[in-house]
């Protein structure tokens, strides 16, 4: 009788990913932080829109809807039977193997094997999926490995015909045709999940020119299929031994030899400590227990997973280096002593991770001189900015690319040269379908033009979104009668780079990302430089912010969004509470832990918006009663205000703004 502990797509990407993962997947026992994100992470990646779009590329396709595995492969088998046919979501197995296919087109013993994806392509930069030195793009090599995995099983359940393997991504090189088209996609919550919702008889035609590409990825599955898996402690079998061993223990439960790597940072299955009696298992703690003979007072340590932004993890787990207080200097690559005048270095930043043997002692370092450098060269009024945008595979109106930025709002924040602080200006775009993006510069330039003021913002986000803009703006095809003053204030605020070398606008924005790297380390950040990080250490470590912000006065008359007074600085436990922790959900039916999940899944420019980032796209796909539609604004804008004042409170704790004492009567 064939088993129902078949080794399927989803489980085969965990055991590529980890071996080990196979033994905790699906188990209650065990944390597993990925069925916190179902919701929030389909809507972000998008892949649940676009697997509807690609549908309209096959008309005539039939569904297999029957989830019970037999039923599903009985009902494939009968369609299979046709001499021409296409099918979606098809169902195929082999001895423990058993696959869905998103799409699988037969005709006559031709089979193609389509598998789609939200992942951008663009023919110019991806071509053929490979590097300038020949091998499989890294970025690329999980969805080649999961159409190889397909291919694989396929060619075991249908002996006699020729299988062709497809990734169906979003054209970059693509145009939208058609406004509205997210529009004629929207989604909804059911049971903690994401559906689609489309209108019966919905055509290729009524969205327009195709947004998809279709690529041939024969020869890259080929090659996978001829070699190995790459990863894990099978990396030196053949793809069909290691995918054979995957599938029997599997269906054994038989948990594989953990193989520890740097991937464990970043585990599904790893608590955030040692977990207590009645918790839930810890898979990462299980592991390195079991690899390395740790217990419960070694986990207590930090190890080198810990360190920031450093590319040989793995090398030190090999060599036994898995503590950081067991890592030397030569580990991490320090060759300056002291940082210079220059600042730090990332070397340094990990060195002190390790050891918190920074120059002038104290609980952190902060680099007055330099940072009194750079400030002596800003001009008040300080203008303190961010930026919240997304980019969709599916575009909102015509003339734009998949996964062509869009900005829908700012926060401003200003610094008077007396210490005074204000909320001053703000903006948001939530209209479903519409395009903000022009309507944004003529805010922003607004916003900014009323003075001479140095601008700021939180690492590159900001400069890159308006260079794109301002590209937007030069291309447009019925470019807005003001485009020439909109370039011009976009490139007046800019660093553009031209022939790769950095071209500074007389008032280019200053990157205070770049100043924390360069001036200011604390432990609690672990060497990161993100606001969400830096913002809380600073809280905890400020005199003048526990000071000033202890008190309930921050609200009407300087905000644009509070109005009852908050405390921004406060303690639980003991310990000061972030800030963050202290706004109103952005959302009312999601769990926060859902949120955070998603954000500790998404790459670091996107982790500082990314609630705000599925907050938009909520508003542009899904169907909802005004009054939520009003409190998710809402929400946003508060959202996005906290980020603009932190940047203050950071320069405040800094030292580098006149401070401005509040009167107690505030």
């Amino acid at each position: 009788m064939a088993t129902s502990r078949y080794l399927t797509k989803s489980r085969f990407k965990l055991a590529v990913e980890c071996p080990r993962k196979l033994y905790y997947t699906g188990k209650n026992q065990y944390l597993d932080k990925s069925r916190d994100d179902t919701f929030m992470a389909a809507l972000a990646e998008g892949g649940y829109q676009v697997g509807e779009l690609a549908l309209l590329m096959y008309p005539g396709g039939v569904t297999i809807d029957e989830l019970a595995h037999q039923v599903a492969l009985d009902r494939t088998r009968e369609l299979l039977q046709r001499d021409q046919v296409i099918i979606f979501e098809a169902a195929l197995a082999f001895g423990n193997f058993f696959i869905r296919v998103d799409v699988l087109k037969k005709s006559g013993n031709t089979i193609e094997l389509i598998e789609v994806k939200a992942k951008s392509y663009r023919e110019s930069e991806d071509k053929d999926f490979r590097g300038a030195r020949g091998g499989i793009k890294s970025d690329f090599l999980p969805y080649l490995q999961d159409i190889a995995f397909q291919r694989f099983v396929a060619q075991q359940a249908l002996p006699g015909h020729r299988i062709n393997a497809f990734l169906l991504l979003a054209n970059k090189d693509a145009v939208s045709t058609v406004d509205g088209i997210n529009q004629k996609f929207k989604v909804q919550k059911v049971d903690g999940r994401l559906r689609v919702l489309t209108d019966p008889g919905l055509t290729q035609t009524q969205v327009g020119e195709p947004l998809l590409v279709c690529i041939n990825v024969n020869s890259q599955v080929d090659e996978i299929l001829a070699g190995s898996l790459l990863v894990g402690p099978h990396n030196s079998m053949h793809f069909a031994d290691a995918a054979k061993a995957y599938a029997d223990a599997y269906a054994a439960d038989r948990p594989l030899e953990p193989n520890p790597t740097a991937r464990c940072a970043g585990c599904q299955f790893k608590a955030n400590s040692f977990p207590k009696a009645g918790e839930p298992q810890s898979g990462f703690h299980e592991c390195w227990h079991q690899a390395f003979g740790w217990t419960e007072p070694d986990f207590k340590e930090g190890t080198v997973l810990d360190l920031w932004n450093f590319r040989k993890k793995d090398v030190l787990i090999q060599q036994g280096v898995l503590k950081l207080s067991a890592a030397s200097s030569e580990d991490i690559g320090l060759n300056d002593e002291d940082p210079g005048s220059d600042g730090l270095t990332a070397s340094h930043r990990q060195w002190y991770t390790c050891r918190p043997d920074w120059p002038g002692g104290g609980d952190y370092f902060l680099d007055t001189d330099g940072l009194a450098r750079e400030s002596s060269l800003w001009t008040y009024p300080l203008h303190c900015i961010d930026f919240e945008t997304c980019a969709v595979a599916i575009p909102f109106v015509k003339g734009m690319h998949p996964y062509e930025t869009t900005a829908f709002q700012f926060s401003h924040h200003v610094i008077e040269a007396d210490g005074r602080i204000r909320h001053q200006t703000q903006w948001i775009s939530t209209e479903p379908g519409a395009n903000p993006n022009f309507d944004f510069v003529r805010a922003l330039r607004s916003a900014l033009n009323g003075d001479n003021g140095t601008i700021f913002r939180w690492a590159a986000h900001e400069n890159t979104v308006l260079t794109h803009l301002r590209s937007q703006l030069k291309h447009a095809e019925s470019p807005p009668s003001d485009v020439d003053d909109l370039v011009a204030f976009i490139e007046s605020i800019t660093t553009t780079k031209v022939d790769g070398s950095g071209i500074v606008s007389q008032r280019s924005m200053v990157d205070l990302c770049r100043l924390a790297k360069k001036f200011y380390f604390h432990p609690s950040t672990k060497g990161s430089n993100s606001l969400k990080k830096v913002l809380p250490a600073v809280m905890s470590s400020s005199p003048f912010l526990q000071e000033q912000y202890s008190k309930a006065w921050y609200g009407p008359g300087v905000s644009l969004n509070f109005e009852n007074p908050v405390a921004w600085w406060q303690q639980k436990d003991g310990v000061v509470v972030d800030p963050y922790k202290l706004l109103p959900p952005v959302f009312g039916d999601i769990a926060e832990d859902e949120v955070e999940a998603l954000e500790e899944g998404l790459t670091d420019h996107l982790r500082e918006g990314g609630a705000a980032m599925s907050a938009y796209m909520r508003l542009q796909f899904e169907d909802m009663p005004d009054f939520q539609r009003q409190a998710i604004k809402a929400a946003l804008l508060r959202y996005c205000e906290l980020d603009t004042l932190a940047m203050v409170m950071v320069m405040q704790a800094w030292g580098v703004v006149p401070t401005c004492r509040i009167p107690h009567e505030f």
